[in-house]
């Protein structure tokens, strides 16, 4: 798959909450993705791509979502892209609602995303 379709693709499925069923065909087995801070206690690397399932089922377990926007892709080059997400989530163990804005860089080969890393703000 080319980067410009890979990229689309995947915005297309976050702005309608279908991220975790791109999972297994665009992300490569040994995909990585690294977070701006360490969420859930487990270090801000995880490796794999079960490792990056556990991440989508933590996230769903931990945080309502209540609206949000997805920007982009922004293309670089031929390996990468860029999104930007802006999300209105209650933690639902504390019930502290927040707004937050993530910067996400996809590196991608053969097809695949093969690194993800997110710069936010809360």
């Amino acid at each position: 798959m080319d980067l410009q379709t890979l990229a689309n693709t995947l915005v297309a499925a976050c702005k309608s909450h279908g991220e975790a069923g791109l999972l297994d065909n665009h992300y490569h087995a040994d995909a990585v993705s690294v977070e701006a801070a360490d969420f859930s206690g487990t270090g801000r690397e995880t490796s794999g791509l079960e490792g990056i399932k556990g991440k989508h089922i933590w996230w769903a377990e931990n945080f309502e979502v209540h609206g949000g926007d997805v920007t982009g892709p922004f293309l670089h080059g031929e390996d990468r892209f860029a999104v930007i997400f802006d999300m209105d989530v209650t933690h639902k163990q504390s019930g502290e609602r927040s707004v937050m804005k993530e910067v996400a860089i996809y590196t991608v080969a053969d097809g695949k995303i093969m690194r993800e890393e997110f710069y936010g703000t809360t």
